[in-house]
């Protein structure tokens, strides 16, 4: 049974969203800003379920971060008990991409009336809003970027990003409209996102058994934390460098992201 209530406060929401666009957009902002994205238990060589009560209990009462398959699960059992109409999708992340990328992300269809949104908290690489699946449809983020849906003959529909290298994680960050990723409306099955998830967490060209990501949503910038390099973004602030003391790693991790690890996990993760 979902606790609704837990999640909500984890997210720091006071008032059930209503159920419409500005609701969706509510919702997922409220996520993005309380939940890290994180795949420091990949990088710990541990197992990432994506059941629903193994993620709650990692994402609201441990008060941990995930990636994409974890995200989206705790949203999309957020929005079924919030009234959305929703279902997953699964995308391709274009970033750096030199071929056709798998089928590693996953999202969010929420219907609205009769009318198609697209909604995701878990993409760890920059922060889009929700968005009517509208060809041509165009959003701005809080941080000044700017998205856009575009079909795509080959793949389907297509999300692009233009916006400032300092609220992403550093990949797609070039002039003009970048690829982020591509998705189908196909239905999406459990053993789907089963397949996802394993290749995402345990494939040994996956970057996220390369690399310990982490990075937040702040409330007018983005936060990104990868490997050793930290980056900030705040209004029209920017900082970033690279972190060289395991010490200061972990300072990091708790004050910035959110996230608790001892100094035996840190030494875990191979960085320093």
């Amino acid at each position: 049974m979902f606790d609704l209530d837990a999640y909500l406060t984890r997210i720091d929401l006071p008032a059930l969203p209503t159920n419409d666009g500005e609701g969706l957009q509510r919702l997922q902002r409220a996520h993005r800003l309380a939940i890290p994205f994180e795949n420091l238990d990949v990088r710990l060589g541990r197992a990432i379920a994506i059941d629903s009560g193994s993620v709650a209990a990692k994402l609201v009462t441990a008060r941990r971060g995930g990636f994409c398959f974890e995200h989206n699960r705790l949203f999309l059992d957020a929005l079924a008990a919030t009234g959305f109409d929703a279902r997953p999708l699964l995308a391709r992340v274009w970033l750096g991409a030199a071929d056709v990328p798998p089928l590693t992300h996953t999202l969010s269809l929420v219907t609205i009336g009769d009318a198609p949104w697209i909604a995701d908290p878990g993409f760890g690489g920059s922060y889009a809003p929700v968005m009517p699946l509208v060809d041509g449809a165009e959003a701005e983020a809080p941080d000044g970027a700017r998205f856009r849906l575009a079909r795509d003959d080959e793949h389907g529909w297509m999300l692009l990003r233009d916006g400032d290298p300092a609220t992403t994680d550093g990949r797609g960050a070039g002039s003009g409209w970048q690829r982020q990723y591509s998705f189908t409306l196909d239905e999406v099955h459990d053993s789907d996102l089963a397949m996802g998830n394993h290749w995402a967490s345990t494939a040994p060209v996956s970057r996220f058994t390369n690399h310990a990501i982490v990075s937040v949503v702040l409330p007018h910038g983005f936060a990104t934390l990868t490997d050793r390099d930290y980056r900030r973004r705040a209004a029209s602030t920017d900082s970033a460098g690279e972190i060289t003391d395991p010490r200061v790693y972990r300072m990091r991790l708790s004050m910035m992201f959110g996230i608790t690890l001892s100094a035996e996990e840190v030494a875990a993760l191979g960085l320093f």
